[in-house]
């Protein structure tokens, strides 16, 4: 059944290097100076069934990022276009400018907003400044994605349990090392985050774990499983992490690899995965 079932991508990215300097892929073979633009993303869910998608910030260098949310924006509003929500870059760290900046990127297609953390030192997401300005989530009805280390994972539930009112999704089952075949402490960690009532998990980005030639169904099984177990299908969404997840595989393999992962789940349950718990918890109009 999930194989007919409408998919709601909750995490693309799209790639122009013409416009933005994207640093961070100069060391990854399979993104450095590559384009990934919306009409090759098209492409890339050809055969697929995902209808309708959410952009995340693509982490273009400094200070690009302001101006990659406005673009994103005009890509929104063109006809027939498949992106529904945009969840822009934000500098939480910062003492002063947040809630100004806030109000500069807010419009209908804002859904939330994301800081990357698994690159940044332990300490950024520690400081006072971060969880309050975080909290001014609240009063705009937007979400925070945690990107995080499975290391780091407690660092993730100290801050959700500081920002109680905001909802929080945690980006690629909360990125775990598939490719050594490690689940402790990850495990663990997973299931202590997942008591929070403020945190949802983002199905997603796992194949770009697996070591090279392995990812498939059985690889990352185990990790997907344990979030479904311990989040529970009501707190739970999908994503793609496309192009992100060409370093390993495409994006049409991790979508059959996730109907042949939930496969003997319920109907419901698998439409709350691939499409309905997304406009839910991100508070969106789709």
């Amino acid at each position: 059944m999930s194989g007919e079932i409408p998919i709601l991508d909750t995490h693309q990215h799209l790639i122009y290097p013409e416009k933005y300097p994207y640093s961070w892929t100069a060391g990854i073979p399979q993104l450095a100076g590559t384009a990934f633009r919306y009409d090759d993303y098209l492409k890339a869910i050809d055969g697929t069934n995902v209808s309708e998608t959410i952009f995340m910030e693509s982490a273009a260098d400094d200070p690009h990022w302001h101006e990659e949310t406005r673009f994103v924006h005009t890509l929104a509003k063109t006809p027939g276009s498949l992106i529904k929500g945009i969840i822009a870059n934000c500098r939480p760290e910062e003492e002063s400018g947040f809630e100004a900046y806030l109000e500069s990127v807010l419009s209908p297609n804002l859904v939330g907003l994301r800081r990357i953390l698994h690159v940044e030192p332990d300490e950024l997401s520690q400081r006072p400044c971060f969880a309050s300005n975080v909290r001014l989530l609240e009063n705009y009805e937007l979400s925070f994605d945690l990107c995080v280390l499975a290391r780091q994972i407690p660092l993730a539930s100290e801050l959700a349990g500081k920002c109680p009112g905001v909802q929080f999704i945690l980006d690629h089952c909360g990125v775990p090392d598939i490719a050594s075949g490690q689940l402790d402490p990850w495990r663990r960690h997973i299931k202590e985050i997942s008591r929070l009532p403020n945190v949802a998990c983002k199905v997603s980005g796992v194949i770009a774990y697996c070591a090279p030639g392995h990812a498939n169904l059985e690889g990352v099984r185990p990790y997907v499983e344990h979030c479904l177990e311990q989040f529970g299908w009501d707190r739970v969404v999908w994503g793609s992490d496309w192009p992100v997840c060409t370093i390993t595989s495409d994006l049409r393999t991790w979508v059959q690899i996730t109907n042949q992962l939930i496969a003997t789940a319920d109907e419901s349950d698998q439409r709350k995965l691939l499409h309905e718990n997304a406009p839910r918890i991100y508070r969106a109009n789709m």
